[in-house]
């Protein structure tokens, strides 16, 4: 038997789409299904109602740093058509919706000194409609788009005074919007602000030159940040406003490439370098012992005083996952930058008979492998014992502007996708862990970073060219059956 077969076979009921088809009833009936968002993707309006520059304002403007040269300025205009969102979120049936804040929208300049009315009425109008909806807002404090001010003055995330700044947002946020806010997440993915704004440079703020000390910096005050902002929610609002505050890590899922103890000692250090990093200070007070190792003197000490801060356990873990690797030990790693070649290991995209790991979507990283989820969440939940929901989740299609719409909406690999990795929650459910939620990742077609307006990853299609229109995906449709299906109704969503 090969190799895949037999793991498959071991694996069943991790999104393999054999017999049971995922439905609604296997899932609690509180559990959260929700689409998600982020501010800078899109928003737009970038020189209205107070807002200040954000990193990725400049980095967007940058020659070279976009693949289709464009920006977040006008993205899909969800300042201006927000309401139309948020009726689409409602027709198709979610019950959540995760949103970022533009922190410079809130203090044009991030210092905190004066705060921007408009921004706060804004998000206002965007949670009053939400909740007039029966939609539960899901808060995200910072999803990449630092105030420019803040790192053109004092270096941002490099700055320890930035966990003093974020606290003060943070706080704003929590006495403006908490009433009716009642889950929050301080940070979005620290590893990608700190690998792909501080080691590849291929995110804002696009730095390279200093890999050996500077992505280690951003993630250490990260981490602080967020440990803040739990503080000061814990301290003056939690009890009045009994709300929950989490962090947002992402894991692509590490599976070793063999029994050999060195392939699985490979792949467990991945997962140190990719969650422990940010997960093991906030439980444990420390960095994962593997990157100690290995990376010595280049991690940041935690000092008593903010090892008190950090060990302030949070309500949930959110967990971006989109896709998984096999990892092998390799001895001598080409990577030049210490926090890949420290990792010792190389990710392999084929089983061991040379078939690819999944279907590919449109990004080169992204293949669909349901399994994957089911492991990694399981990973979680015996680490660190603490509910989970998964935050985003998704895949991407190529823009391609020559097939007719009929064709762009009718995306049957993103509702295979969908339904396997669904499949692949209940599964870790019925294994024990404590999964809360589930945001689709997202909501519509948007500005994907580095990547432009040159990948899809919406439910709902945006029409670029013709006024931004709104067009529904199969994808869309199939979550609202899914949905709205009758619980005793086993199958009927397909």
């Amino acid at each position: 038997m090969a190799k895949e077969e037999e793991f498959l076979r071991e694996n069943e009921g991790n999104g393999a789409v054999k017999g049971h088809q995922v439905s609604r009833s296997d899932f609690p009936p509180d559990f959260v299904f929700g689409v998600a968002t982020s501010a800078y993707q899109i928003e737009g309006a970038c020189n209205e109602g107070g807002r200040g520059p954000s990193i990725w304002d400049a980095f967007s403007h940058t020659e070279g740093k976009i693949l289709d040269k464009s920006n977040g300025d006008v993205a899909v205009d969800h300042y201006h058509r927000y309401m139309e969102d948020i009726d689409l979120i409602a027709k198709l049936g979610f019950g959540a919706y995760r949103f970022s804040i533009s922190w410079s929208r809130i203090f044009p300049d991030g210092l905190g000194t004066k705060v921007n009315d408009e921004g706060i009425t804004f998000y206002n109008n965007i949670i009053n409609a939400l909740l007039e909806k029966g939609i539960k807002p899901f808060v995200t404090l910072y999803h990449w788009d630092l105030p420019l001010h803040l790192d053109e003055s004092m270096g941002g995330w490099l700055n320890k005074k930035i966990v003093e700044y974020f606290a003060l947002y943070a706080d704003t946020c929590f006495a403006n919007f908490g009433d009716r806010v009642k889950n929050w997440i301080t940070i979005n993915e620290p590893l990608q602000t700190s690998v792909n704004g501080y080691i590849t440079g291929i995110f804002a703020p696009g730095r390279s030159e200093n890999s050996l000390v500077e992505p280690y910096l951003a993630s250490h005050h990260q981490i602080l940040a967020h440990a803040a902002a739990v503080s000061v929610y814990r301290s003056k609002y939690k009890d009045i406003q009994g709300g929950q505050v989490g962090l947002v890590v992402d894991c692509e899922w590490s599976e070793a490439n063999s029994d050999k103890i060195e392939d699985k000692s490979a792949a467990a250090r991945r997962l140190d370098f990719q969650i422990g990093w940010y997960l093991d200070p906030l439980y444990y007070g420390e960095y994962p012992k593997a990157m100690r190792e290995r990376l010595g003197d280049q991690l940041p000490k935690f000092s008593e005083e903010d090892k008190k801060l950090l060990l302030n356990p949070m309500d949930f873990i959110g967990l971006n996952h989109y896709t998984t690797r096999f990892i092998s030990h390799v001895t001598d790693s080409n990577e030049e930058n210490s926090y890949y070649g420290a990792q010792q290991m190389e990710r392999i995209v084929e089983w061991e008979g040379g078939k690819v790991i999944g279907e590919k979507a449109a990004s080169e990283w992204l293949y669909v492998v349901p399994w994957g989820l089911r492991k990694v969440l399981n990973y979680v939940s015996k680490k660190y014992a603490t509910p989970i929901y998964i935050t985003e989740n998704g895949m991407d299609d190529e823009d391609d502007d020559k097939l007719p719409l009929h064709e762009m909406l009718d995306d049957k690999l993103r509702v295979r996708y969908f339904k396997e990795y669904i499949a692949s929650v209940a599964g870790a459910i019925k294994d024990g862990v404590d999964v809360r939620g589930y945001f689709a990742w997202s909501l519509v077609d948007n500005f994907e970073w580095a990547q432009g307006y040159t990948k899809r990853f919406g439910l709902v299609y945006v029409d670029y060219k013709n006024g931004l229109t709104r067009h529904p995906k199969s994808s869309a449709y199939w979550f609202s059956r899914f949905l709205k299906a009758d619980n005793g109704k086993k199958g009927k969503e397909d």
